[in-house]
C-alpha cells in the first residue's frame, strides 16, 4: 500500500480480506480526502473513522489490526454501508492511516510502548513539513485526486491485404489506423480497461467512483470526435478512429489532458504517447537523379543529358517533427480534413502486425496544407521528372507548388528558379476637357521577360499568379473609390463589395480629385508603377475668390429694372449659369478651362444662388429675363452685399441706394407743423419723406401711442410746402415723386403732384380723430372730412373736395364712391388702421389698390393678424413690385412658413420687407428710460417649498454655527451647506428627489414672466450656476411648447448652438454661468432673467453685458429672482457691504484666506 518510501516496509498494512478492485477505490477516497476523524488505539487494534461515500452521511468505518511479525495486519473491517464488510470506506480508512503523522507514530511504535501507554504521542513536526506532506503524500498521482484515475490508451492499426470483387479499396482500411480508448488504473497499478468504455463514461460520472475531471475530460473528447457535439459515439466499438477525428480542438484537449492528469498511453509499449507542440513541417524536396542537363551555349536553356531519358530531378515528400525528417511511410494523418500526424519510432513492421516496443508521437500540422499534398506526402511516392521536362516543370509547376507547399532543393546541382514578382500598373492617358483614361493591369518580370495578366482573374484562367502579392499590394492601394467613385466596380456585376475598376474614364471634377489627390499617393505605393500620357493641365486652386458683378439697367416699365450677374476669376469670365448648375447639383468645386478651380462651398455663392432661386420664384414668367424691382430693396441689398455693383441705373440707385445705405434724405422739415418731434418721429418723418420724394410707398407700423398720425401729418405739411414754395417754382417741382413711365394717369404735365391733396382712408370711428389731430398740429392744412356719401349729401365729388390739403373718408365710403376717389389727382394715399385691407378679395383692398396714386402709406400697429396673406395684401397695395401674384407669394412664403414652419423662409421675408416697413416698440424709442432697467423680482415661497427650506434650514444652522469659529478649518462643511441651501432656495429636488411633487416656486415666477414677453414677440438669456435647476427650466419649457437653446460647460458644440439661437427664432436662450460668463454676443435677446442671484457683481455685469453691448438697439430689461426668507435674500443684503464676499465663497478663495469671517457666516444662519 502506498506510504512515505522510507517507512513503506514498516508500514504495510496487511489487507488479506479487501480484494483488488476495493483496493483501488479506496486509494481513490483516500487521495480525495474523504476520510477524517480517524483515531487507533495501538492496546486494542481498532482504528476508528468516517469515510463520506455516496450516501449524504458519512460511513462509520471500524478496522480491527493485529500485530504480526511483519506488521500489522487487518483481519476484519466493519462500515455502516450496504456492504457491511470489508468494503472500499476500509480501505480508505487503512490508506489515509498510514498517511496520517500520529497514527504513524502509534504503528511504529514498539510493542511494549503501546502496551504502557495509550495516550498518543504527540510529534513535533515543523511547520513546513505538515504543509508539504499532502503534496508528497502520493508520488506520482496527478494533480486531481479525486476518485480512481482514468487514462486516454492508443494503438496503431496497420492496414492488412484485402481483397473486393468490385476492384475497389476502402480508403480507411489501406491506410496505417489509429485508435484510442479510455481505460483505468488497476488495483496492481496497471492501466486496465476494466468496465470503462466509450458507452460507460455516463454511467461512470453516476457513480461518482472514477476522478471526476478525468471522466469529465473523456466526456469532451468524445464529443468533439463527431461533427456534432453531444452526440454520442455511434455502436459498441471500444476504440475511437482517430483518422476521422473531426474536432479541430484536438491539440488543446491533449494539452489540457496534461494539466488534469489524464495519461497518453501506448497499448503495446511501456513509453507514454509523445505529443509534440511545434507543428510538423510538410512539404517536397527535389534532387537530381542520373546525369545533370547542358545548358546550351549562349542561351541559357537547359538541354537534355546525352542519354536520353538517363537523369531527371526526384520529387519527394519530406516531413519534419522537432526539426527532425521522418519517414512519410511510418506517418499517418489525424482528423478528416487533416490537422495532425502520427507516426512509430518503427517502420519495419510486417503488414498487419504492429511493432512491438515502438513508440507513437502526436503532432499537429501547419496550417493551409491541401488534402491533396498530404495525401500526396503520406504516400511516400517519389515522382521522377525527366530530363527533357525539367524545363517545363520549372517554369509552369514550380510555382504553382511554391504557392500552395514549401519546395526545397536539397541537392545544390538543382537550382530553383526565382519566382515573378508583380507589379500593377496603371497607365493614365490623358485627353482635352480635362478626361483621363485609366487601365489597371499586373505585369510579372521575369528577368527581362514581363508578361501582362488581367487586373482580376477570368473564368478559367489557371495559370500562375501569385494571388497573396497581388492582395497586399491592393489592400496598399486602399480604396481609391471613396475619392472618385468611378474608380471602384462590384465584383459580382451588380449589388455588392465594390473592387478596383479595370478601366475607368473620368471627367471634370474627377480627374481634378484624382490628379491632385490620387496619382501622388499611387507613386508612393510599393508594387505599384504608374504611366502617364498627354498633357495634364496645370491644376492648381485660385488664389483669389470669385468675383460676383451685379448691375441694374432700366426698363421701360418704371419700377422694373434688368438684373445681371456676372463671375470673374483672375480676370476670366466664369459662366453663371454653369456655376448656379454646379450649386444646384450639390458641387464643391468648380473647375475652369485653365486647370485653375475655386471652392464652391462659399457661403456667399450659396446665398447667391439662393437669392436668384427667389428672384426667379417671384416672377411670374420665369422664362423672361431676370429682373428686380425698386421695391425689392432687401433683396438688392443681400445681393450687393455678395458682390461688386458694376452698374447701376441712375434711377435705381437714387431710389434704393440711399434707402439700404442710411443715407434717407427726406424732404426739409415742414415750419407749419405745429409739434415738436421725438428723435423718432424725426426718424420717422426722414424715411416717409424719402419713400414719398422716390415714389416708394411703405407701411408704418409703431406700436400704439408713438405718433403715427404726427409723422403721418409731417409728411403732408412738408409736401404741400415743397409743392407750393419757391424752390418748387424754380425748378419745376424737381423735388416731388418722380414722374415716369406708368405715373398716375390725369396728372397734368408739368404740374408737380404735390399740390394736389392727400386721400386719407380710416375706419369710421377714426375720422373724427384724425380731423381733430390735423387741426391740432397742422393747422394751416385745409382738410375736408367725408362723412357719407356723395349721393346722400347731393353734393358734388369736384366741389366737395375742391381747395382740401388733405380729404378724410372712411372705407365704406370710400368702397361706394371709388370712382369719384378715382377720378381725381392725389399726392398720396394713407391707410390708417391698415388691416381693414388685409382681405386680398374684399371690395376696399380693390380700391386701394387701384387708385392711381404714386406714393402710398400704409399705418398700422399689427401689419399681420392671422396669415400671411394679409401681409401680402398691404405689401402689394404700399409696394406693387416687392412680391409678385398671390399665388407665387403663397407658394414661396406662405406655404412654407405656415404649414412646414420654415423659419429660413420668414426670416428672409421679414429682410425683404424690412426697407419699405419701419416698426419701432416703445421700449426701443422711448429714452426717459434707461437703456438698461435692472429689477429684483421677490419670490415668495409657497408652503410646501418654505417648510422643507425651513427643515433644512434649522439642521445646516445647528451644524455651520459651530464651526464658524474656525473658518479655514471647516472650509469644505461651510461651502457645502451654502449650496445646500442656495438649490433649497431654487427647488427642493435638486437635493432629494423625492421632493420632485413640491413646485419650484422660482418655476412659478419665471414662467409668468415668460409667458408674457414670449408674446410679445421679445427673447431672453436665462443664466444659472446649477445646471441641474437650468434642467428642470428646460424641462418645463418643453411642456409649455417654448423653443429655446441650451448652452452649459458640457456642450461640445458650444459655436453651433449660439448661432442656432443668434440666426433661429427661438425666444429663450439657457445658459449656466462658466458657459456663458464669456466668449458670447446675444444682442438678440432683450430680457435677462437671473435665476440664482450671483455673488460676484463682475459675473453679474458679464452674463447681462451678453446682450447689452455694442450692437443692441433695444432696452435691455434685467430680472433678479430672489426668494424672500431665504439665504438668498440675506446674501442679497450682505453684498450691499461686502461686495467682493461671495464671489470668493464660491471660488474657495475667501475660506482659505481669511476674507470671510465668523460673523458675516453667523448672519446668513441666523434670522
Amino acid at each position: 500500500m502506498p506510504s512515505h518510501p522510507d517507512e513503506s516496509a514498516a508500514l504495510a498494512i496487511q489487507t488479506p480480506a479487501i480484494n483488488d478492485r476495493s483496493l483501488a477505490a479506496g486509494l481513490a477516497y483516500a487521495m480525495g480526502s474523504r476520510v477524517s476523524g480517524i483515531s487507533f488505539d495501538a492496546a486494542t487494534g481498532l482504528m476508528l473513522g468516517k469515510v463520506r461515500g455516496g450516501a449524504p452521511v458519512p460511513y462509520s468505518t471500524t478496522a480491527k489490526l493485529v500485530r504480526k511479525a511483519g506488521g500489522w495486519s487487518c483481519t476484519v473491517g466493519v462500515c455502516s454501508c450496504p456492504v457491511r464488510k470489508d468494503c472500499k470506506h476500509v480501505a480508505a480508512l487503512l490508506f489515509s492511516a498510514e498517511d496520517n503523522p500520529a497514527i504513524r507514530v502509534q504503528l511504529l511504535a514498539p510493542a511494549d510502548v503501546s502496551r504502557l501507554s495509550r495516550q498518543v504521542p504527540v510529534l513535533d513536526i515543523p511547520d513546513w513539513e505538515q504543509a508539504l506532506s499532502p503534496l508528497i503524500a502520493q508520488p506520482g498521482i496527478t494533480q486531481s485526486t479525486n476518485g480512481i484515475p482514468l487514462a486516454l490508451q492508443f494503438e496503431i492499426e496497420e492496414p492488412a491485404p484485402h481483397f473486393s470483387y468490385t476492384g475497389r479499396r476502402d480508403p480507411l482500411r489501406s491506410v496505417r489506423q489509429l485508435k484510442a480508448r479510455p481505460v483505468i488504473m488497476g488495483a496492481k497499478g496497471k492501466w486496465i480497461r476494466g468496465d470503462v468504455s466509450w458507452n460507460t463514461l455516463s454511467y461512470l460520472s453516476y457513480r461518482r467512483e472514477c476522478n471526476e475531471a478525468h471522466v469529465e475530460w473523456m466526456q469532451e473528447f468524445l464529443a468533439a470526435h463527431t461533427a456534432q457535439a453531444n452526440r454520442q459515439h455511434a455502436g459498441t466499438g471500444l476504440w475511437l478512429g482517430m483518422n476521422t477525428y473531426a474536432g479541430k480542438n484536438l491539440w488543446s484537449l491533449l494539452a489540457q489532458a496534461r494539466k488534469v492528469g489524464v495519461a497518453l498511453v501506448h497499448s503495446r509499449g511501456s513509453e507514454p504517447v509523445r505529443l509534440v507542440e511545434q507543428p510538423a513541417a510538410v512539404g517536397l524536396n527535389l534532387t537530381r537523379y542520373g546525369t545533370a542537363p547542358v545548358p546550351a551555349e549562349g542561351t541559357g536553356a537547359v538541354l537534355p543529358a546525352a542519354g536520353g531519358d538517363d537523369g531527371g530531378l526526384s520529387l519527394a515528400p519530406t516531413i519534419t517533427v522537432e526539426g527532425a525528417v521522418v519517414d512519410p511511410a511510418s506517418v499517418g494523418t489525424i482528423g478528416r480534413p487533416a490537422h495532425g500526424i502520427f507516426l512509430t519510432s518503427r517502420a519495419d513492421a510486417l503488414p498487419g502486425v504492429a511493432p512491438a516496443d515502438s513508440v507513437i508521437t502526436l503532432a499537429p500540422l501547419e496550417s493551409g496544407l491541401s488534402e491533396e499534398l498530404l495525401t500526396f506526402v503520406t504516400a511516400g511516392t517519389t515522382l521522377h521528372i525527366p530530363a527533357r521536362d525539367e524545363g517545363r516543370f520549372l517554369t509552369g509547376f514550380y510555382p504553382k507548388l511554391k504557392q500552395s507547399a514549401r519546395v526545397t532543393a536539397s541537392d545544390e546541382s538543382v537550382e530553383l528558379p526565382q519566382l515573378a514578382v508583380p507589379t500593377l500598373s496603371l497607365l493614365a492617358n490623358y485627353g482635352a476637357d480635362h478626361r483621363v483614361r485609366l487601365h489597371w493591369e499586373w505585369h510579372y518580370k521575369s528577368g527581362k521577360l514581363v508578361t501582362a495578366q488581367p487586373l482580376w482573374r477570368h473564368p478559367g484562367d489557371h495559370g500562375y499568379r501569385d494571388d497573396p502579392a497581388e492582395a497586399r499590394i491592393l489592400e496598399a492601394v486602399g480604396q481609391p473609390w471613396d475619392v472618385v467613385p468611378a474608380l471602384g466596380e462590384s465584383a459580382t456585376g451588380g449589388w455588392g463589395t465594390p473592387r478596383l475598376a479595370a478601366s475607368a474614364e473620368l471627367s471634370g471634377l474627377d480627374t481634378l480629385a484624382f490628379t491632385e489627390e490620387l496619382l501622388p499617393r499611387l507613386r508612393e505605393v510599393p508594387g505599384v508603377s504608374v504611366d502617364t500620357a498627354g498633357e495634364i493641365a496645370d491644376y492648381r486652386e485660385a488664389e483669389e475668390a470669385p468675383v460676383v458683378s451685379i448691375s441694374t439697367k432700366a426698363t421701360e416699365q418704371r419700377d422694373w429694372f434688368d438684373l445681371g450677374i456676372q463671375i470673374s476669376l483672375e480676370g476670366q469670365p466664369v459662366s453663371f449659369a454653369a456655376v448656379f448648375s454646379a450649386l444646384a447639383a450639390g458641387q464643391t468645386k468648380m473647375l475652369l478651362p485653365s486647370g485653375a478651380y475655386f471652392s464652391l462651398d462659399l457661403p456667399e455663392l450659396h446665398q447667391l444662388r439662393a437669392l436668384i432661386e427667389e428672384a426667379r420664384e417671384l416672377q411670374d414668367n420665369k422664362d423672361a429675363p431676370l429682373q428686380i424691382s425698386r421695391f425689392q430693396a432687401g433683396l438688392w441689398d443681400e445681393l450687393a452685399q455678395l458682390g461688386i455693383v458694376d452698374q447701376q441705373a441712375a434711377a435705381w440707385r437714387e431710389a434704393v441706394g440711399g434707402l439700404l445705405e442710411g443715407g434717407v434724405r427726406g424732404l426739409p422739415l415742414p415750419a407749419t407743423l405745429n409739434a415738436e418731434l421725438r428723435p423718432y418721429q424725426l426718424e420717422g418723418f426722414n424715411w416717409l419723406s424719402f419713400l414719398y420724394r422716390h415714389g416708394l410707398g411703405g407701411v408704418l407700423a409703431d406700436d400704439m401711442g408713438l405718433g403715427k398720425t404726427v409723422q403721418a401729418l409731417a409728411l403732408i405739411c412738408a409736401a404741400k410746402d415743397t409743392a407750393v414754395g419757391p424752390e418748387a417754382a424754380s425748378d419745376g417741382g424737381a423735388a416731388a415723386p418722380d414722374a415716369g413711365p406708368g405715373a398716375a394717369p390725369g396728372a397734368p404735365g408739368g404740374a408737380a403732384p404735390g399740390a394736389a391733396p392727400f386721400l386719407v382712408v380710416a375706419p369710421t370711428s377714426v375720422v373724427g380723430n384724425w380731423e381733430a389731430e390735423t387741426a391740432r398740429f397742422a393747422p394751416g392744412l385745409t382738410v375736408r372730412a367725408i362723412g357719407e356719401t356723395f349721393a346722400k349729401s347731393g353734393s358734388n365729388p369736384a366741389e366737395a373736395m375742391a381747395g382740401a390739403d388733405i380729404v378724410i373718408t372712411s372705407y365704406a365710403l370710400f368702397r361706394i364712391d371709388y370712382e369719384a376717389y378715382a377720378s381725381k389727382e392725389w399726392a398720396g394715399l394713407v391707410l390708417d388702421e391698415a388691416q381693414f385691407v388685409k382681405n386680398h378679395q374684399s371690395k376696399a383692398y380693390q380700391c386701394a389698390r387701384k387708385l392711381p396714386a404714386v406714393f402710398k402709406l400704409a399705418i398700422t400697429g399689427t401689419p399681420l393678424e392671422n396669415n400671411l396673406m394679409e401681409f401680402w395684401a398691404l405689401t402689394s397695395i404700399v409696394a406693387p413690385g416687392l412680391f409678385s401674384s398671390p399665388k407665387r407669394f403663397a407658394e414661396y412664403y406662405q406655404k412654407p412658413v405656415e404649414k412646414n414652419g420654415d423659419k429660413a423662409q420668414l426670416d428672409k421675408l421679414r429682410r425683404r420687407v424690412r426697407p419699405l416697413m419701419m416698426r419701432r416698440t416703445k421700449e426701443q424709442v422711448i429714452h426717459d428710460l434707461p437703456p438698461k432697467q435692472e429689477q429684483i423680482l421677490e419670490v415668495v415661497l409657497n408652503p410646501r417649498h418654505q417648510k422643507v427650506y425651513q427643515t433644512h434650514l434649522q439642521r445646516e444652522r445647528q451644524k455651520i454655527l459651530g464651526l464658524i469659529d474656525d473658518v479655514n478649518k471647516n472650509r469644505f462643511t461651510i461651502f457645502q451647506s451654502l449650496t445646500l441651501l442656495r438649490q433649497l432656495s431654487l427647488d427642493p429636488s435638486l437635493i432629494d428627489p423625492s421632493l420632485s411633487g413640491v413646485r419650484s416656486s422660482k418655476l412659478d415666477v419665471l414662467f409668468e414672466q415668460l409667458e408674457d414677453l414670449v408674446a410679445e414677440g421679445h427673447r431672453a438669456l436665462i443664466f444659472s450656476q446649477f445646471t441641474g435647476f437650468l434642467g428642470k427650466v428646460r424641462e418645463r419649457l418643453i411642456e409649455e411648447n417654448i423653443e429655446f437653446c441650451y448652452l452649459d460647460g458640457g456642450t461640445r458644440n458650444r459655436t453651433d448652438v449660439v448661432n442656432e439661437f443668434k440666426n433661429g427664432a427661438a425666444p429663450v436662450f439657457l445658459i449656466s454661468l462658466k458657459a456663458g460668463g464669456f466668449g458670447l454676443n446675444l444682442t438678440e435677446a432683450d430680457y435677462v432673467f437671473l435665476l440664482d442671484p450671483w455673488w460676484n457683481p463682475a459675473s453679474e455685469a458679464q452674463a447681462v453685458d451678453r446682450t447689452h453691448r455694442i450692437g443692441q438697439a433695444r432696452n435691455v430689461m434685467v430680472y433678479r429672482l430672489v426668494a424672500k426668507d431665504t439665504i438668498e435674500e440675506k446674501v442679497m443684503a450682505l453684498k450691499a457691504r461686502k461686495s467682493q464676499l461671495f464671489a470668493d465663497v464660491m471660488s474657495g478663495d475667501a475660506l482659505s484666506g481669511g476674507a470671510l469671517t465668523a460673523e458675516d457666516l453667523a448672519g446668513l444662519f441666523t434670522d
